[in-house]
C-alpha cells in the first residue's frame, strides 16, 4: 500500500497518507480544519451524465458533521427527466473515497461525488452510478471476479490559426510543439486531474489537425490506467469536467464531440477492459489470450447494436461510425486491427528482454510486471453517458462469459483484415432511431436481476428518437451547410 502513497499526486492522499478507498468522516474533517477550507462542494451525475453542484460555506464544526453524515435534500425530477415532480425529494450523500480539493475555486474548497437516495433511504434505483454499482456487484457475486476499466478521452481544441508553424491537417499523432499545439493545455490537464482523483496513463496529440473559417483545431487524448468501473466512470466524468474548466480560463473552447467537421477524424471514447482476480489479470496467461477474454469479447459483440444506446447518444455519433475509417462499424473482433469493433491491443507477451535490449548496460533483473492485456470496445463516443456506458459493458461482460456459445462465436467473429470489407459482418446501427430499438429488443438482458429499471429503458428508448435522425446521412448527404449546423448543435454533447 505504502508504494500507493508515496508518489501519488493527489493532495489528500499525500496529506492523510492512505489510499481514497480507506477515507473516512474523520480523515475529510481533518483536512478540512488543518488547511483551513472555507468551503464544501457536492457533486453527482444527474440523468444527463453531466457532474452537478451543490455549494456549501462551512458554518461550524458541528454544520460539517452534518453535512458529511446525513448529505442534503435535491430536486430529483429536475436532476432526473422520469421523476414525478410530485415526490421528487432526493438525499444525496457524499462518498468519501471521491473527495478532493478543487482546483479552481477561488476559495479553498472540497468537492466530494454524492450518490442518490430515496425518501426511504435506499439508494436510487435509476441514478447512472447506482446502476453501475448493481451491474458490478452482479458481475463479481456471479463470477467472483472484478471488473476494471479505463477510457480514452478524445477532445478538440479551437484557437486562431497559428500563422508560424502552421499544424498539418490528419497529421497531428503524437507531434510535438510547435508543430503541435496546445500541448500545455493537456499536460496542465493532466496535472490537475492527477491531482483530483484521477489515475492518469499518458496523454498526447491525436490525429486530428483541421483548419475551417480561420480557426484551427487541434485534438488531443488523455487515457487512464485500468481501475474498478465505478472509479473509471467518476474519474471519466471528472476529467471532462476539468478540461472544459482548464479550455475556459484560457479562453479556449473544447469539445469531446464525436464529430467537428465533415470529412476530418472524430473524436472517439475507446474504452479498455479487464477482468481481475486476487490481483491477476484473467485476460491473458502464458498462452496468450484466454478464453474469459475471448468470452467477453464475445458479450460485447453480442450487445454492441445496443450498447450505442449508451455510448453514442447524438445524431452526430453516427456521422463518426462510417465504413473505411478507424471508427468501427462492422461487429468483430481482432489483434491490434483498429477497423475492428472490439480490438486486442498489444499486451506485452513475451517481450521481457526489450528493456535489456534497449538497455545492455542494465544488468538488474528486476524488470517484473502484472500483464497489461485489455480488450478495447472502439464505438462510444464523447456523447456517452459515462456511468449507463460502462453499465452495459459490465453486463455485456457477464453476459458473454455465461453463454455456452460463447467461444464458438468468438472464433466466428474474428478477422484479420480492414473490417469494413469482410462479408457478412453485422453493421452497427446507423442512427441514434435505429440504437433505441436496438435498446428495446435487448431489454431483459439490461432489466434483469434489477440492474436497469424499466421505466428507465423506456425514456433513453424515446429520447433516442425523438432525434428522429434515420437515415439523416442520406437525407444530408452533400449538403455541407446543413450538416455543419448539425455538428454545431451537438459540439458541446457529454
Amino acid at each position: 500500500m505504502k508504494e500507493k502513497i508515496d508518489l501519488s499526486p493527489n493532495k489528500l492522499v499525500q496529506y492523510l497518507k492512505k489510499v481514497p478507498a480507506d477515507f473516512t468522516k474523520k480523515d475529510i474533517i481533518r483536512y478540512i480544519e488543518d488547511n483551513e477550507i472555507k468551503m464544501l462542494n457536492f457533486r453527482y451525475v444527474a440523468g444527463d451524465g453531466r457532474l452537478k453542484t451543490l455549494n456549501f460555506v462551512i458554518n461550524s464544526l458541528e454544520h460539517l458533521d452534518q453535512l458529511l453524515t446525513a448529505g442534503e435534500r435535491v430536486d430529483g425530477s429536475s436532476l432526473f427527466s422520469y421523476i414525478d415532480a410530485t415526490s421528487s425529494d432526493l438525499y444525496v450523500i457524499p462518498k468519501f473515497r471521491t473527495a478532493f480539493v478543487n482546483p479552481f475555486t477561488t476559495e479553498p474548497s472540497i468537492d466530494i461525488l454524492c450518490a442518490f437516495y430515496t425518501s426511504e433511504g435506499k439508494p436510487l434505483e435509476s441514478s447512472p452510478d447506482n446502476i453501475l454499482k448493481k451491474a458490478h456487484d452482479v458481475l463479481k457475486e456471479r463470477t467472483g471476479y472484478t471488473f476494471e476499466a479505463l477510457g480514452e478521452l478524445e477532445y478538440y481544441l479551437f484557437s486562431e490559426i497559428d500563422s508560424i508553424y502552421p499544424i498539418i491537417e490528419q497529421k497531428g499523432y503524437h507531434e510535438s510543439h510547435p508543430f503541435s499545439k496546445w500541448g500545455s493545455i493537456r499536460r496542465e490537464a493532466m496535472k490537475i486531474i492527477s491531482e483530483i482523483g484521477g489515475i492518469i496513463k499518458y496523454g498526447h496529440a491525436e490525429v486530428g489537425n483541421i483548419i475551417h473559417n480561420d480557426v484551427e483545431m487541434v485534438q488531443h487524448e488523455i487515457e487512464f490506467l485500468p481501475v474498478p468501473v465505478e472509479e473509471a466512470a467518476d474519474q471519466l466524468v471528472i476529467a471532462k469536467w476539468a478540461i472544459r474548466e482548464i479550455a475556459y480560463k484560457y479562453e479556449l473552447e473544447v469539445s469531446f464531440a464525436p464529430k467537428i467537421i465533415v470529412g476530418h477524424a472524430g473524436s472517439g471514447m475507446h474504452v479498455h477492459t479487464r477482468l481481475v482476480k486476487d490481483n491477476i489479470n484473467l485476460m491473458s496467461d502464458e498462452n496468450g489470450l484466454t478464453d474469459i477474454a475471448k468470452k467477453v469479447i464475445v458479450g460485447f459483440l453480442k450487445l454492441a447494436p445496443s450498447l450505442t444506446a449508451f455510448g453514442n447518444t447524438v445524431p452526430t455519433s453516427f456521422l463518426r461510425l462510417v465504413p473505411h475509417q478507424e471508427a468501427p462499424t462492422s461487429i468483430c473482433w481482432g489483434d491490434r486491427n483498429r477497423s475492428v469493433l472490439v480490438r486486442v491491443p498489444l499486451g506485452w507477451k513475451g517481450t521481457e528482454k526489450m528493456i535489456l535490449d534497449a538497455n545492455p548496460n542494465d544488468k538488474d533483473d528486476d524488470h517484473h510486471y502484472m500483464s497489461n492485456q485489455t480488450v478495447e470496445l472502439r464505438s462510444p463516443d464523447g456523447s456517452a453517458n459515462v456511468h449507463l456506458l460502462l453499465a452495459g459493458m459490465t453486463i455485456g461482460a457477464l453476459y458473454g462469459l455465461e453463454q455456452e456459445d460463447s467461444l464458438k462465436m468468438a472464433e466466428k467473429l474474428y478477422v484479420k483484415a480492414e473490417a469494413s470489407k469482410v462479408k457478412n459482418l453485422k453493421q452497427l446501427p446507423a442512427s441514434c432511431f435505429e440504437a433505441a430499438n436496438k435498446l428495446l429488443k435487448d431489454r431483459k438482458i439490461y432489466e434483469a436481476d434489477g440492474v436497469f429499471p424499466k421505466k428507465m429503458i423506456d425514456k433513453l428508448a424515446n429520447d433516442l428518437k425523438q432525434f428522429n435522425d434515420k437515415d439523416l446521412s442520406e437525407k444530408l448527404f452533400g449538403n455541407a451547410d446543413a450538416l455543419q449546423e448539425l455538428v454545431t448543435q451537438f459540439i458541446h454533447c457529454g
